[in-house]
């Protein structure tokens, strides 16, 4: 069976990809976030609209159940803009789910049925490509062993890769010994998000030496700290030999990062960069053929 990239409108060969914004959200709500949801479809349809008048053809929606994905639009906007997009199913931490609890006992059944039936109330039965989860600020919690449990056994069932949020304060190394070593995820199946926020370059590349995907993913937010240094981490992993293991993505959560650009931003202001000081086969490389080996999966529906 030949590896594909499950989008919200079929499987893609991983070659149609093109340039990939590979972390960002389109749609996302949370009470951590009071009055910066991104809910508007039109709006939405706008900022895919302007990234691909930049050259962008898929994007990546981290946005896992019961944080307002926009399940029923994005098929939609996939077809009018004709810009690829991969959705996720997956749990986010506990703090970003008011409504109570998250059903654990059915969990990783939840996340195979978004995988290979279709995402509830999505039209077209759109089905997820990626399975999301997040560790913690600080000791690991209840909450996250379950989702973590239940994304490596939606994984063995169905191929799907796992993209992990990271914190500052968190363990990835605990994370990783988690999915890999007990969980037997391997790792070039695990993305890691948020590398910009780990100061300390050994962190970085010690994942990098295990295998795993690196999403170098700034928030869009002109002069916010993990952007400035983006480009710094970036490059220290270039030099280091893992640049077959980086992607970039954008990761506009708030209406605010909108506002600031957001996945156009990536390639009008990252992207000239990176290309000015290592030419323009770095910038190929991270957009294009390494999101193409991230997201494909030999998929299976059990």
């Amino acid at each position: 069976m030949s590896r594909t990239v499950r989008t919200v409108l079929g499987d893609l060969d991983p070659a149609e990809l093109g340039v990939t914004d590979s972390h960002d959200h389109l749609f996302i709500r949370s009470p951590l976030l009071p009055g910066q949801e991104l809910d508007d479809p039109a709006a939405a349809e706008e900022v895919l609209r302007a990234y691909a008048a930049a050259g962008g053809r898929t994007l990546v929606q981290w946005t896992p159940f019961g944080m307002g994905r926009g399940a029923d639009s994005l098929a939609t906007l996939s077809r009018t803009t004709g810009v690829h997009i991969v959705a996720a199913t997956g749990a986010h931490q506990a703090a970003h789910y008011a409504a109570g609890p998250v059903p654990y006992a059915d969990l990783a059944e939840r996340f195979v049925a978004e995988l290979t039936t279709g995402l509830p109330g999505a039209s077209e039965s759109a089905r997820a490509g990626l399975i999301k989860v997040a560790d913690d600020a600080g000791r690991t919690t209840a909450h996250t062993r379950r989702t973590m449990a239940a994304a490596a056994e939606a994984h063995h069932a169905t191929g799907s890769p796992i993209a992990i949020h990271l914190e500052p304060d968190g363990d990835p190394h605990e994370v990783l010994s988690r999915l890999s070593s007990r969980d037997g995820v391997r790792p070039d199946r695990i993305i890691f998000g948020h590398l910009t926020r780990f100061p300390d370059r050994a962190t970085y590349r010690s994942l990098a030496a295990e295998g795993v995907h690196l999403a170098l993913d700034s928030p869009s937010r002109i002069g916010h700290p993990t952007d400035l240094q983006a480009f710094d981490v970036i490059a220290d992993l270039v030099d280091a030999g893992h640049a077959d293991q980086l992607l970039l993505g954008a990761d506009t959560t708030t209406r605010t990062a909108r506002q600031a650009g957001g996945p156009t931003r990536l390639l009008t202001d990252l992207v000239p960069r990176l290309a000015r000081a290592y030419g323009p086969e770095l910038p190929e490389l991270l957009l294009t053929t390494n999101p193409a080996a991230a997201f494909a999966a030999d998929w299976r529906n059990p």
